[in-house]
């Protein structure tokens, strides 16, 4: 749809400057990690995928400068010449801790650190290992972003009808903000394309104007007819009907679906609940962070004071004034319509809409018409079978949440269900699917109702369901794909956890941790019960790697135990049903606790000859 906004050049990352926009289009030639963390951190670079790809290009620079060889040397050579090859000794610790400071620079937005952990992981062997990643990242980007885009104008077309729209948008998220296409900028330009788009209304986004500066600046490049306004007119657009939905992206999505965004984007979901307006947020999967339960959690940037005393350099209020101006705000789940991705519509929260084609809103909990007309069903009202499952995956959440193996909302519990031979009223989805417990909820008060039906080859919540899905699913689906098991636990007893800790060695690898001579072996099914290997995996901070790490391990090891650790996270154990599961888990805690309390992992007795 267009070029990238990032390039690679003779050792160095090219951008536009996007501080000088929209009067001075001017290149920005980065050559070192310090020059990198600056573009990051005045916005030079800004969006959450741009400066995500920017930081993993950090990471290649770092790489290169503690690459150390006799071409270091050579005259007339930098560091960042790309005629180099970096075929030295790499100074890993020196490259990890760039990377460390790079991730840092600003700690809303997911992506920043989700790249520079995924190319960090090639500095050992070398910069052009780590080059090679990163324009693999750098080229998935457009991909993904044009399947969001294209995702997020599907949608917004079903909601609002085959029709010229007026459609309102927030802050910058085109290609400056990605690498190429954008996330709802580009949703924008393919209803555009389609001859959909009858007027944009742009906030200019306070305090430093993204929405003026930028995305004027790009739909006017783009031929899309567009408005500026101040950000607080936007509920009076809405209010006299010239919005028809609300499209934003987001720098951080946690497993409940809320979303971090520029700030003003929760005054907007709010207003466009309000006047019953779709309000859709256009993102990438690799600003989901399903190892963050919710939004109470995320970590929201202060500004610097005078971005709000004063603009252009001339001072708007009284010296010394105290100042609140923090970069993000959290908009909760609840008033977000929809979360769009590359791989279609990941979260669904309004599926009722009146004959203009606009979301009605949620009533309150309990009324007659949240009962009745606005609430999906969950997915255990559907059926009978359904119900039975989520009663029984209740009562064991119960019981394992009363033995402090769920404190809080942590945990959680699934049973397989194979494509059904009735009826299902619930949306569309993969089958054969999992029946999990649902995100944010204590297990010690769970209902047959607070369950969800996730796709098990795609990890993807079944559309029209009123709950989100455990945060931990993947791990789920990794077993499920790889096992025939027919239930799967996840908790976090305090005994195997502590010993997974302990045993776990530094690094990205699986440790094997054997086990002998317990009589507890016999309660996980093996072939031989005097003996058992159990993996222990590293935590990572996104849990679908965890689960890409399991679904590995056990498609490489068919004979590996029912049962493995995640190091410091806890325990996930399997079996044909959900008693046996549970079962297992118990049988671990206890093989646990009995090795902390002997300080052996082979209980297997000694042969002591004649004497």
């Amino acid at each position: 749809m267009d070029d990238s906004s990032l390039i690679w050049d003779d050792g160095a990352l090219v951008t536009i400057d996007q501080r000088g926009l929209p009067h001075e289009v001017r290149e920005l030639r980065l050559r070192t990690v310090d020059e990198i963390i600056e573009a990051i951190t005045t916005l030079a670079i800004r969006g959450a995928p741009a400066i995500g790809i920017a930081g993993a290009f950090g990471v290649v620079i770092a790489t290169r400068a503690h690459t150390h060889d006799s071409s270091m040397d050579a005259p007339g050579r930098s560091i960042g010449d790309a005629s180099r090859r970096a075929v030295g000794v790499v100074d890993v610790a020196a490259a990890q801790a760039e990377a460390d400071r790079i991730a840092a620079a600003r700690p809303t937005a997911v992506n920043l650190a989700w790249a520079v952990d995924r190319v960090r992981t090639r500095i050992a062997e070398g910069a052009d290992a780590v080059l090679a990643e990163t324009l693999d990242l750098l080229a998935e980007d457009g991909r993904v972003n044009l399947a969001a885009a294209t995702h997020a104008a599907d949608l917004v077309q079903r909601l609002c009808g085959e029709r010229p729209l007026r459609l309102l948008t927030h802050c910058n998220t085109g290609r400056l903000a990605t690498s190429a296409v954008g996330t709802a900028i580009g949703a924008l330009r393919v209803l555009h394309e389609r001859g959909a788009v009858a007027d944009v209304i742009v906030d200019e986004t306070r305090p430093l104007l993204q929405g003026a500066r930028l995305t004027a600046w790009e739909l006017a490049e783009a031929g899309i007819p567009h408005r500026l306004t101040i950000d607080s007119a936007a509920a009076w657009a809405m209010a006299t009907g010239q919005v028809d939905a609300v499209l934003v992206g987001a720098d951080r999505i946690t497993a409940n679906g809320d979303v971090a965004n520029k700030i003003g984007t929760f005054a907007l979901a709010l207003a466009a609940r309000h006047h019953g307006i779709p309000f859709i947020v256009v993102a990438p999967e690799s600003t989901r962070d399903t190892a963050m339960a919710t939004g109470a959690q995320i970590v929201v940037e202060q500004r610097a004071t005078a971005e709000v005393t004063g603009f252009g350099g001339v001072a708007t209020a009284p010296m010394d004034t105290a100042v609140f101006n923090p970069a993000f705000d959290v908009t909760p789940t609840d008033l977000v319509t929809a979360v769009v991705t590359e791989n279609g519509v990941v979260y669904r929260n309004s599926n009722s809409f009146d004959a203009q084609g606009r979301a009605i809103a949620a009533a309150e909990p309990g009324s007659r018409s949240a009962v009745t007309a606005h609430d999906d069903p969950p997915a255990t009202s559907r059926t009978p079978a359904f119900a039975e499952q989520g009663r029984a995956i209740a009562t064991i959440a119960r019981q394992l949440y009363e033995r402090g193996w769920m404190p809080g909302t942590a945990g959680n519990i699934s049973v397989r269900v194979e494509t059904p031979s009735w009826p299902v009223a619930v949306g569309a989805g993969e089958w054969p699917a999992l029946l999990i417990t649902a995100s944010g909820l204590s297990k010690g008060e769970l209902s047959a109702d607070d369950t969800v039906l996730v796709g098990i080859a795609d990890t993807t919540a079944h559309t029209g369901q009123r709950r989100k899905p455990s945060a931990e699913t993947s791990i789920h689906t990794a077993v499920y794909r790889t096992r025939p098991a027919g239930a799967v636990v996840h908790v976090h007893s305090p005994f195997a956890t502590a010993l997974a800790t302990t045993a776990a060695r530094p690094g990205d690898a699986v440790t094997p941790l054997r086990i002998s001579g317990f009589e507890l072996l016999k309660g996980f099914g093996l072939a031989d019960p005097s003996t058992v290997v159990i993996p222990v995996f590293p935590n990572w901070p996104e849990v679908a790697r965890i689960g890409a790490d399991i679904d590995t391990y056990l498609r490489e090891n068919p004979d590996a135990p029912p049962i493995l650790f995640i190091t410091g996270h806890g325990i996930t154990t399997w079996g044909d049903t959900l008693a046996q599961a549970r079962d297992r888990a118990e049988c671990l805690e206890a093989l646990c606790e009995l090795i902390a309390r002997t300080g052996r992992t082979d209980a297997t007795p000694l042969e002591i000859g004649p004497t």
